[in-house]
């Protein structure tokens, strides 16, 4: 048995994520020390709302950062053992290296808060979107954004997710997006629809906010990782911090290759992955990505003590 954990990232917050967690204290904690870090009271948010706070880029990125490390810091305190690799998915990728030891915690607060920011300030509200196509392969969305990017002057369409066979989502401006759902229909996509985001992560209209990431992260002091990290934006390790820096700016601009980081981890001998945090995302999508692995959602304190008891 080889033990992958993998951490959500933004689009799994909801209101009341942590009251699986609830009677257990160490979780709480882990809250209450990110609100004296950034001074605003997210156990409230979490658990109360409103829904409008919550979805809050500035705010959701630091609530799922908590969240990942206060389940993880559970799951230690029951006993788990220590996974062989980890990852996230884009916003997750920063709990994995709190998680790892390449970052403080403190640290990757304020640096997830500010990503937010600058995130949200790349592009303003209504000029760029993104859109989820299921049913089509990976070479299809290539070709569709492509063809959308030749056939318009200024708006720019490009794949961002790579989630699993047949999961894609695209980004890109707002225009570009909504002729991306069209030709994706014609082309026989099971699905196309625009998700509810207003910022259009990991494509090239986040460019200014991978500039100023790159500022903010060269004033941080990162370590070499104790637990391997595969990176979404190359699916590979990086040990120093140097090339830590630098692949988590281009991970703003460029696609989640969460398909192949998976695939990775079952090349690497891992037979289990335990998503690290609130709700089945990430376990829905490994499972199509590869039927063979043992996934585990770790979505309350119940999951917690089985899957404890289970690998110990």
């Amino acid at each position: 048995m080889k033990l992958s954990f993998v951490f959500p990232g933004q689009g799994s917050q909801s209101i009341g994520m942590m009251k699986g967690y609830s009677d257990l204290p160490i979780v709480k904690d882990t809250f209450t020390e990110a609100s004296d870090i950034l001074h605003e009271d997210f156990w409230a948010m979490v658990n109360n709302g409103p829904p409008d706070s919550l979805n809050l880029t500035t705010n959701t990125q630091p609530l799922m950062l908590m969240s990942g490390i206060a389940v993880y810091r559970a799951w230690k305190n029951l006993g788990g053992p220590n996974p062989a690799f980890i990852a996230g998915h884009s916003l997750g990728e920063y709990t994995a290296l709190v998680v790892s030891g390449a970052m403080t915690y403190e640290d990757a607060l304020s640096i997830v808060r500010f990503r937010g920011e600058v995130m949200q300030q790349a592009v303003p509200e209504g000029i760029g979107k993104m859109a989820a196509i299921l049913g089509l392969e990976d070479d299809v969305i290539r070709t569709i954004c492509n063809e959308v990017t030749k056939n318009s002057e200024k708006e720019s369409l490009e794949p961002a997710n790579f989630n699993s066979p047949g999961q894609v989502v695209i980004a890109g401006h707002k225009n570009a997006v909504l002729q991306g759902i069209k030709l994706a229909k014609e082309k026989g996509a099971k699905m196309a629809v625009l998700l509810p985001m207003s910022v259009p992560s990991h494509c090239s209209l986040m460019a200014p906010a991978a500039t100023k990431m790159k500022q903010k992260l060269e004033m941080i002091a990162l370590q070499a990782p104790s637990i391997p990290v595969i990176h979404n934006a190359d699916v590979k390790q990086h040990k120093n911090s140097v090339d830590i820096k630098a692949i988590l700016v281009k991970q703003l601009c460029i696609p989640v290759r969460w398909t192949d980081t998976i695939n990775t981890l079952t090349t690497e001998g891992v037979t289990h992955i335990a998503e690290c945090g609130p709700g089945k995302i990430l376990t829905g999508l490994n499972r199509r990505i590869n039927k063979n692995l043992q996934n585990i959602a770790l979505t309350d304190t119940n999951a917690l003590r089985q899957t404890v008891s289970i690998l110990v």
